[in-house]
């Protein structure tokens, strides 16, 4: 996953502990300049290896137009502790967190997953577990990943699941040192981005990474559970040269829902960082209206 040149807070978002009877989760949260929440809230997913981190470039832009934006780190993610039970990161039960996250969330919250975190959001919506005003899957697919990263993805685990559980953090240790810090380095990613990339993984639970992992390849296709529920109105929105699921994938899904769709030109598998104006100004107008209809 792409992640901000810059890690700074912008004026208006701040670092926050959201407290639930299922653990407690980090998260960032932005809110309207003026301080006056006038629109539903929004609840931001990471993907697989990612955090709320990756939502910075657009968090102020969201909140902007008067609502209050929330990015959290899943269960085993970065700043949210996690158990070495692999049965913990299963779809079921990182949805089940989320619920209880977007409970807290006054006004029928508007639910956007990035990539993996677009599996976990789509099952909210399925075991109709909180209310939700609207569903966006960003750079996400109907299923278990394809594509290119996916073979990338099946390398990992297949390193990972050779491991046994007490080595697990040594050997994703011994994967970031060999091959995707180098691999950061020489797409010239800045030096303290790198810093904070590594000690990202290296925080996150390696139980997590292995059952996420599995996770993310083994998902069946609930896109037509999903359009059959028809409980909240869906966008589909990807980068034109999305490289996990294809752009055609992600296009036919969203015929599949009746879901708008949208493309983001000059962006690849994670537009709110590669093209974070075009990301925010599509989801503000989805958002505003989706809640019109609802008037």
């Amino acid at each position: 996953m792409s992640t901000p040149r810059t890690l700074t807070l912008p004026a208006g978002v701040r670092r926050v502990t959201l407290r639930t009877t299922r653990g407690d989760f980090a998260a960032l949260e932005a809110l309207p300049g003026s301080g006056v929440r006038e629109r539903q809230p929004a609840l931001l997913i990471p993907g697989y290896t990612g955090s709320k981190e990756d939502f910075l470039p657009v968090l102020q832009l969201l909140a902007a137009a008067g609502r209050q934006v929330v990015a959290i780190d899943m269960r085993g993610q970065y700043e949210t502790p996690g158990p070495d039970d692999p049965a913990s990161y299963d779809i079921a039960a990182l949805a089940a967190d989320v619920a209880l996250i977007a409970d807290q969330l006054e006004g029928g919250v508007h639910l956007l997953g990035h990539s993996f975190g677009g599996l976990v959001a789509r099952e909210v919506v399925l075991a109709q577990a909180t209310q939700v005003g609207s569903l966006t899957l960003m750079s996400s697919g109907p299923g278990g990943l394809t594509g290119p990263r996916a073979v990338l993805l099946k390398g990992l685990l297949a390193q990972l699941a050779a491991t046994p559980q007490e080595d697990l953090q040594v050997q994703v240790k011994r994967v970031w040192d060999s091959h995707l810090e180098p691999e950061a380095v020489a797409d010239g990613v800045p030096g303290p981005v790198v810093d904070f990339l590594r000690a990202r993984i290296l925080a996150s639970s390696a139980t997590g990474l292995r059952a996420m992992a599995e996770n993310l390849l083994g998902c069946p296709d609930r896109t037509q559970a999903l359009a059959r529920l028809g409980i909240a109105p869906h966008l589909v929105v990807y980068g034109e040269d999305d490289d996990a699921w294809e752009p055609a994938i992600q296009e036919d899904m969203a015929v599949r829902l009746s879901a708008e769709r949208v493309c983001i030109p000059g962006a690849a598998h994670s537009p709110a960082v590669e093209a974070p104006e075009t990301t925010a100004s599509t989801l503000t107008r989805f958002w505003n209206a989706t809640e019109c209809r609802r008037r």
